[in-house]
């Protein structure tokens, strides 16, 4: 395999997958790809960990290009957004290196998308997917805007907004996946040209019914119960459609040494749904709730690139454009209580009725230049490496938030208004005027802010080949500014500049000991950052439905500093099979760290923090071997495996706990057995994955510092759940193939618990665990056909 060639003779840790596993395991999407590699697992199914470090800590190239984040409040690149269908490989690097950049500590994810195609093809694809737990029941939805209200269109009465509440029913019936792949290449005066194209569009449901969705305080142990400040069960509807474009074009010269490619990539994903809500908040009281979410993210990216061969000489540059947005237009969420008689609501000022729209662009434009010489004296072959990176990036964000409110005072809320249907209610303009409801716009202005970010970067490296043994060693310099534009009061526009520059240099030496063709051992060392992003060190402050809390940034933030070491014995029996043993260490300087403060009373402000220091360190276990050896003809294993452990250290009179990295999970699992008959055109997979348990929402205690013994509430776990997949291909002739795949066959489900050790008021001790959230996802069923021509 040539990306398992790439892997061993490359200067760092290196793993990677090719298009060809892809196939095999019809993966959808680009989160569902990297999952399969060692040390990576999924928060959301679409934000990746490597080695048990969050999305912070890993940095994304398209086509060598960088990515702009699609999450408002944090660098994250959604993989879901890409579907696998246009990808050649996918490669993560794990130890640091002068040509690549310096933020990155997990892994430096690196997508390429497909090349010049070795023959002319034209295929065309349709399928369907069935969720037991979605189709062929009744499925909630309501109707979205996909606009938002111009300054001037919004009156008192809730003119200039689609003011549609009412919810309508379908029952879904298949998911539908459809795509188009075309490639082809011409030969022009004894130049190759080639152009790949890919169009797909995938329409998928999914329900959610009976979801625990609870918040706890402080145990209460005197009469050994649990203390909820919410207590619900939700119904989840989910709507989502995906538009994937791509078209590259190559052209490769006579002789073979210049090639140039202009690669193009746009994606859409749409997310609407819709959650009804029922239960008792902290005062015991019956709450009734729901939630209009309609989510859009959109990316695109372009790139045009050059790569010419010289004698002695490897020159490779780049010229990048990409765009990300993230539309979430009219937001709508009410929460009213309900009376004790049935059917009807109690008006009070604490019922909540809001709606939010929000808008994110940003924008990243870079350049790369990168040059390797060849030197030879006598059997000395050394190399030399040395190039330049320059990137701009620019984000907006804007938000705008509106409730609707009555005259408490004066009591002039019409008494019929207790038994009407809410969403009624809400849609009758009938309803509205100013001795009834009217809509009011909370002016937040300090919410919005704009960023501006400018990275400069250059760096030497030299490859120093001794016999066996291989030193790769080179030095980068990086000098960023980030400028972060916000409002100073709410009512106006009152702009204030706030700036963070950093000037650095990293050093980082590879090493490999090539013991024969087969066996080698690779130690590395390297020293990376981790740079606050825009929303992490803004003051602005936002209410999170989820936590039931404000969140804000923190002015104060500073860049974080590693240091890493990586050891890694690999073994290749043959081309199509390798057994890599790994350990790695992690020394963080100042890792920022999601945390609380205490806003006054049981009021509580999400952060970030700088903690004093932090250590992640592991061992990595990845075989793809041939069952040839134990008489399984056509068969083959793909197992790999982590053992992780990390643990932050805060400093004294802290609020919060030495704990383990948010989102690290202690092991993770994944292990694949394959059957693939090339003269019967048929190949099987059963693919099994398993993480475990992970912390995903952080504790607090409730006293002046941790050092305190003070009542607390425990660390929120994702609990770990097996995960298999099976998948069949049969391909019948030359011109189709059918693909059938059960996901998730076990549906087992999804758990976050919270666990804590008390003592009660009568001494005995036990262990507490507490279900924050619960829900069964359902299994799928695919069936898809594809006709090549």
């Amino acid at each position: 395999m040539a990306m398992m060639e790439m892997a061993r003779v490359s200067n760092q840790v290196v793993n990677n997958i090719s298009a060809q596993e892809i196939k095999r395991t019809q993966d959808n999407n680009a989160s569902e790809v990297i999952r399969r590699i060692p040390g990576v697992s999924l928060i959301e199914d679409k934000f990746v960990m490597v080695r048990g470090l969050s999305q912070r800590y890993n940095n994304v190239w398209i086509n060598g290009g960088a990515v702009p984040s699609s999450e408002a409040d944090s660098r994250a690149f959604s993989f879901d957004i890409l579907p696998s269908s246009q990808i050649d490989n996918l490669v993560i690097v794990k130890s640091p290196c002068a040509e690549y950049p310096a933020d990155f500590t997990g892994g430096f994810i690196q997508i390429n998308t497909k090349d010049i195609p070795v023959r002319n093809t034209l295929s065309l694809s349709l399928g369907g997917n069935w969720n037991d737990a979605t189709c062929f029941r009744n499925f909630k939805h309501a109707d979205h805007s996909s606009s938002f209200p111009n300054d001037g269109n919004v009156g008192l009465l809730g003119s200039g907004l689609l003011n549609d509440w009412r919810v309508k029913t379908k029952t879904p019936i298949a998911d539908i996946k459809a795509s188009a792949d075309w490639s082809h290449k011409w030969h022009i005066n004894g130049m190759s040209v080639g152009m790949v194209g890919t169009l797909n569009y995938t329409s998928e449901t999914r329900t959610y019914k009976d979801m625990q969705n609870n918040l706890f305080g402080v145990y209460d142990i005197t009469n050994d119960r649990s203390n909820y400040l919410r207590n619900s069960t939700d119904n989840q509807y989910n709507d989502n459609k995906r538009l994937g474009a791509l078209l590259n074009l190559a052209l490769l010269s006579k002789s073979g040494n210049n090639k140039y490619e202009l690669k193009n990539i746009f994606n859409r994903i749409d997310n609407n749904r819709y959650t009804d809500r029922s239960g008792v908040n902290a005062q015991s009281d019956n709450e009734i709730g729901a939630e209009y979410y309609y989510r859009s993210r959109t990316t695109t990216n372009t790139q045009l690139t050059g790569k010419h061969t010289l004698p002695h000489d490897l020159l490779e540059w780049d010229l990048s454009y990409s765009y990300a947005n993230r539309r979430m237009p009219d937001r709508k969420h009410y929460t009213i209580d309900d009376a004790l008689e049935h059917g009807t609501m109690i008006l009070t000022a604490g019922n909540e009725i809001n709606r939010e729209f929000t808008k994110l662009d940003e924008h990243i434009m870079s350049a790369n230049f990168n040059e390797k010489h060849d030197f030879k004296f006598g059997s000395f072959e050394p190399s030399l490496k040395l190039g330049g990176y320059g990137e701009y990036r620019s984000r907006k964000y804007k938000t705008r938030q509106f409730i609707y409110s009555w005259d408490m005072e004066e009591n002039t809320l019409p008494a019929d208004f207790r038994k009407m249907d809410m969403t009624e209610l809400l849609s009758n303009s009938d309803y509205f005027g100013n001795d009834k409801l009217y809509l009011l716009e909370e002016q937040c202005m300090r919410n919005n802010y704009n960023g501006n970010n400018l990275l400069g970067a250059g760096y030497m490296a030299a490859s120093l080949p001794f016999g066996k043994f291989n030193i790769y060693a080179g030095l980068r310099f990086e000098y960023n500014q980030m400028e972060l534009i916000t409002n100073l009061r709410d009512d106006i526009e009152s702009h204030h500049s706030r700036y963070y520059r950093n000037r650095d240099l990293f050093p980082s030496i590879n090493s490999v000991y090539r013991i024969n063709d087969k066996n080698q051992v690779r130690l590395t060392y390297g020293k990376s950052v981790n740079r606050p992003e825009f929303r992490e060190v803004s003051p602005s402050v936002y209410y999170d439905f989820d936590l039931a809390s404000h969140v804000q940034g923190n002015v104060d933030l500073k860049s974080c500093y590693i240091h890493n070491i990586d050891l890694r014995y690999e073994l290749y029996p043959s081309k199509n099979e390798q057994i890599t043993l790994a350990a790695f260490y992690k020394r963080f300087d100042n890792p920022i760290e999601w945390t609380y403060t205490v806003a006054g009373g049981t009021n509580l402000i999400y952060s970030y923090e700088n903690a004093k220091s932090a250590n992640n360190y592991g061992v990595e276990l990845d075989i793809r071997k041939s069952l040839d050896f134990i008489g399984l003809r056509n068969f083959s294993l793909s197992l790999n495996g982590a053992l992780i452990h990390s643990r932050v250290n805060f400093a004294k009179g802290s609020r919060n706990e030495n704990r383990p990295m948010q989102g690290q999970s202690p092991y993770l699992i994944n292990a694949g057995l394959f059957y693939n008959n090339e003269q019967q055109q048929l190949v099987v997979s059963l693919l099994y994955n398993r993480i475990g348990k992970r912390i995903i929402g952080v504790g607090r205690s409730e006293g002046s510092s941790a050092s305190e013994d003070n009542a607390r509430v425990p660390d929120s776990y994702e609990m770990p759940r097996d995960v298999i997949d099976l998948s069949i291909s049969k391909k019948f002739g030359d011109h189709l193939e059918i693909k059938a795949n059960i996901r998730d066959l076990l549906a087992q489900s999804v758990s976050y618990k919270q666990f804590d050790d008390v003592t009660l008021k009568n001494g005995t001790s036990k262990e507490v665990k507490q279900i924050t959230r619960q829900y069964k996802p359902g299994r799928n069923i695919g069936l898809s056909a594809t006709w090549k021509f």
